[in-house]
């Protein structure tokens, strides 16, 4: 029989992919330039070049097995200690190969850092606003994800919140900085006192409790942002990276997972993800990828218009009166929406081809999630539609 936990699935389809499918559809019948769609977030600036070249020069001049064979189990030994290396020369840590387990993006880094210091039924913390596809990352390892509201005053930690929901049970602690959908980067001040937390409650329950880092976005942060790597303040850290947005090729699936190497179990967490490959059918990215982003390991592409776009649309959101934190990061805002119910609000957007995600499956309702990886061209002329939405609908602006 088919497994109808996954066919029920079928009826509870990604509102991303929903509207990102439904934007496409439209561009067919208006030409998709007519389309301002911020459903998506897929990087919209060319793959860093010296990452084709790389790829090019390989093609052209390499063993074919060693850039098509299958790699090790852990990821190709050069290629870790290269990303081992560059951690330590960014961030003043000291990685060694050994801490370094190659991954299929960030997706496959976490669902190996969730398997590693998890059994089915321990709980996963998590902090609204947060990626949907957490609860299905979680969920299929059979452990509990619990999660923390909102601080929607500036979208830090709700540690008030944090501190009555954390118990004997909870195993690791998730956090995405710089955040989707918020695009806030949680600060120093913010990380520092939740390894504090972390610290008393591994005392008090007398087990470790690991922090998981999501951080597809490191390298995407803005001018005046704080935006400390979460590793260098908490010994039980898993750092996850993906390469898909610092060098614009989410297609290639390539990322880490990056083990302290002051974390408990820290000379073996790797080889144990290497085991984990085998249970869940992932063995390893492909050579090609694993070899080039390793040869631009320090690169990444002309990522400056993801902050271009970020003001243009924040200045013109506040203008039109909408309540929205600013982004330390990312390529999201996450502005309230004009009434309670946002996916009235963005139902009503369609209408004049705008194409905004509702924020109820990212744990905050009533706001909703724009993803300005697009043309700055196109930023603009969706302005003049935006305001014509707002006052039309809304009321806001009308002179008169």
């Amino acid at each position: 029989m088919i497994n109808q936990s996954y066919k029920a699935l079928l009826s509870g389809k990604s509102i991303i992919r929903e509207l990102s499918e439904y934007a496409t559809a439209r561009g067919k019948e208006i030409g998709y330039e007519n389309v301002f769609d911020y459903s998506l977030g897929n990087p919209s600036v060319p793959t860093a070049q010296g990452y084709t070249d790389a790829v090019i020069d390989m093609y052209q001049n390499k063993n074919p097995m060693e850039i098509h064979g299958y790699s090790p189990s852990l990821g190709i030994e050069w290629v870790r200690k290269t990303v081992a290396d560059s951690l330590n020369r960014r961030f003043d840590m000291d990685y060694d190969t050994k801490h370094i387990f190659m991954a299929s993006g960030a997706a496959g880094a976490l669902a190996h850092a969730f398997r590693a210091v998890t059994e089915p039924g321990d709980e996963i913390i998590v902090f609204a606003p947060f990626f949907p596809e957490y609860a299905q990352y979680i969920g299929r390892t059979g452990a509990i994800m619990k999660v923390v509201p909102p601080n929607t005053k500036d979208f830090q930690i709700n540690f008030e919140a944090f501190e009555e929901m954390i118990n004997e049970k909870t195993m690791a602690v998730l956090i995405n900085t710089p955040n989707n959908p918020s695009g806030i980067a949680y600060s120093t001040e913010t990380i520092k006192r939740l390894a504090a937390v972390l610290e008393a409650k591994q005392k008090q329950f007398g087990h470790d409790i690991f922090l998981i880092s999501d951080e597809p976005y490191r390298e995407i942060v803005f001018e005046g942002a704080d935006s400390p790597y979460p590793s260098k303040f908490y010994d039980n850290t898993l750092s996850c990276y993906s390469f898909s947005k610092s060098l614009s090729l989410p297609g290639e699936r390539i990322g880490y997972v990056a083990v302290n190497p002051r974390c408990t179990d820290a000379d073996v967490l790797a080889v144990i993800m290497g085991q984990i490959s085998r249970g869940i059918g992932h063995n390893c990215p492909a050579s090609t990828s694993q070899l080039a982003v390793a040869k631009v390991i320090d690169e990444t592409s002309d990522l400056s218009v993801y902050e271009t776009n970020m003001n243009l649309i924040y200045d013109a959101l506040v203008d039109m009166g909408f309540t929205v934190v600013k982004p330390g990061g990312t390529f999201y805002i996450f502005p309230k929406a004009l009434e309670e119910d946002a996916n009235a609000f963005c139902m009503k957007a369609k209408k004049y081809d705008l194409i905004l995600v509702p924020a109820d499956n990212f744990g905050c309702p009533g706001y909703f999630r724009m993803a300005y990886c697009i043309d700055t061209e196109k930023v603009k002329r969706s302005l003049s539609v935006f305001r014509k939405f707002v006052e039309e609908e809304y009321g806001i602006g009308k002179k008169g």
